[in-house]
């Protein structure tokens, strides 16, 4: 089994910044691609960026420049640090994590529970 647990959520004012923390356990034999996607009341999910295990980065167009991720691959976790926060950033954010799995070395994708960021004055 493999969980994914996101942390740091919370209120922030326009302007401000969060750090969110997302790690992956379980029996883990590899992790790949790790991931942070947001979903805003009314809409669709989306991606906001994801990291490789060799840190290659990728990001949405309406966070480029503000957010920077980050990962730990000793430790399964990957971090996103979010600066010049706007209320359209307010959103539950949701880490996505690429794993393989033992002990039956099955690849497949995992989804934390999320975290909510609210920005607001």
């Amino acid at each position: 089994q493999v969980q994914v647990v996101e942390s740091g959520g919370g209120l922030v004012q326009p302007g401000g910044s969060l750090r969110l923390s997302c790690t992956a356990s379980g029996r883990i034999f590899r992790t790949y691609t790790m991931g942070w996607y947001r979903q805003a009341p009314g809409k669709q999910r989306e991606l906001v960026t994801t990291v490789s295990s060799s840190g290659n980065t990728n990001y949405a167009d309406s966070v480029k420049g503000r957010f920077t991720v980050s990962r730990d691959n000793a430790k399964n976790t990957v971090y996103l640090q979010m600066n010049s926060l706007k209320p359209e950033d307010t959103a539950v954010y949701y880490c996505n994590a690429d794993v393989v799995s033992l002990p039956t070395m099955s690849r497949g994708n995992y989804w934390g529970q999320g975290t909510q960021v609210i920005v607001s004055s």
